[in-house]
């Protein structure tokens, strides 16, 4: 008689290990993050001490090779790890993402001497790494980027401006997608990546200058910056991949995007789950007309309206995450996960406001908070309108390729 898959040792196993690791960082959020988040997010402030926490406790090296230092853990368990963090406050994943973006690139695309360089570093979190592909005129559409790399000798100058720098300021390496051959067509066919090594906290460097944080309506604590290159030179040995790397940036990034999609998804779910225990919770506690407001049907609705949107949600996450281990690509399970759960969390964090009622609107309570953090989401790791244009044109590929067969 055979084993069911689901019941295989091995899959138990791993499951027994997500829920450890899982619960390590519940624990952690609790008695760490929850307290202190609130008046963290309301200064803005850099929550260097939790992050240096979250290294203690091996986040930084996550789904990095155990070869390297890392705790070599799939997708999925990473996107539930977000989801707890996120419950806490949204700067906890948000230090996590590029990150582990770019450690994604280098494991998967650098050369030999770039893993041994940074891989066990950025598990440890002794250097933590920042991933930029948008320019002030260049967002979605990443083939208009101008900022170039041109050689020079065995160096490259670097000149331009690359803009929405999450983890901009204090990362040790930032991994740029530049134009290596402006004149290539198609334009993806000319851009590479470059990893650029820093001082995190500085802002001043020879021909590279980080702007100051800018002022964003949410998504607060972690900053996002303008880099400005003039001049900067660079060794050839920081192009990702080496000479192979050549012309392939475009190639990498979209490799790397579906990280940050997924994990965009699981923010949406830990938003979504947040602000749904603080509504169920309210919705037991307050009373109107003579009994709870979690009797009457209007509030009943809502409650049932964000259950459901955050169940479709987190299983579309796990399928994202499971299609990109398995496939290596997966762009329209991660552009449906991150697509979907975005924009329900939007939704799901605006109904929690109107739970609340007036306190909703308060910063007595978390969900103000939750809602203007979603509210970045949707145009986060590439647009939703963008999204769908992804999921149809796969959808036109594989009904153009059932027809030639």
């Amino acid at each position: 008689m055979t084993t069911p898959a689901s019941s295989h040792p091995d899959v138990e196993q791993r499951r027994e290990d997500r829920r450890a690791i899982v619960e390590t960082v519940r624990q952690f959020v609790e008695n760490e993050v929850v307290p202190v988040a609130p008046e963290l997010e309301r200064q803005d402030a850099y929550p260097i001490e939790l992050i240096e926490q979250m290294a203690d406790l091996g986040l930084f090296g996550i789904t990095i090779g155990e070869e390297w230092g890392g705790a070599g853990l799939d997708l999925g368990t990473y996107a539930e790890v977000t989801v707890e963090l996120v419950r806490g406050w949204i700067a906890m994943s948000a230090v996590l993402n590029t990150h582990l973006m770019t450690s994604f690139l280098i494991e998967s695309f650098g050369t030999d001497d770039q893993r041994e360089r940074y891989l066990s570093r950025l598990a440890s979190g002794e250097i933590r790494a920042a991933f930029v592909m948008s320019e002030p005129h260049a967002g979605t559409d990443v083939q208009r980027i101008r900022t170039t790399a041109k050689v020079d000798g065995d160096d490259y100058v670097i000149n331009g401006q690359k803009m929405w720098v999450t983890n901009g300021l204090y990362s040790g390496l930032v991994a740029v997608l530049l134009k290596t051959d402006p004149t290539t067509t198609p334009p993806y066919k000319g851009m590479s990546v470059f990893l650029v090594e820093k001082e995190g906290g500085r802002s001043e460097f020879p021909g590279m200058t980080i702007g100051p944080p800018i002022q964003k309506l949410g998504y607060k604590g972690i900053e996002t910056v303008e880099i400005a290159f003039d001049d900067y030179r660079i060794s050839d040995a920081q192009l990702l991949g080496g000479d192979a790397g050549l012309g392939m940036g475009f190639r990498y990034c979209m490799a790397g995007i579906e990280h940050g999609r997924i994990t965009q998804t699981a923010r949406a779910v830990g938003l979504m789950t947040a602000a749904l225990e603080a509504s169920v919770k309210y919705a037991d506690e307050r009373e109107t007309f003579g009994k709870k407001i979690g009797e009457h049907q209007a509030i009943q609705t809502k409650l049932a309206l964000m259950a459901t949107n955050l169940r479709a949600s987190r299983l579309l996450m796990q399928s994202a995450a499971e299609a990109k281990e398995e496939k290596g690509r997966a762009d329209m399970e991660a552009g449906m996960a991150k697509m979907f759960s975005t924009e329900a969390a939007v939704d799901a964090t605006r109904m929690a406001m109107q739970v609340h009622g007036g306190y909703g609107y308060t910063k007595e309570f978390p969900v103000e908070r939750l809602y203007r953090d979603a509210i970045a989401l949707t145009a986060g790791e590439g647009s939703n309108e963008i999204q769908q244009q992804i999921v149809a044109r796969q959808l036109m590929r594989e009904q153009a390729a059932a027809v030639r067969s």
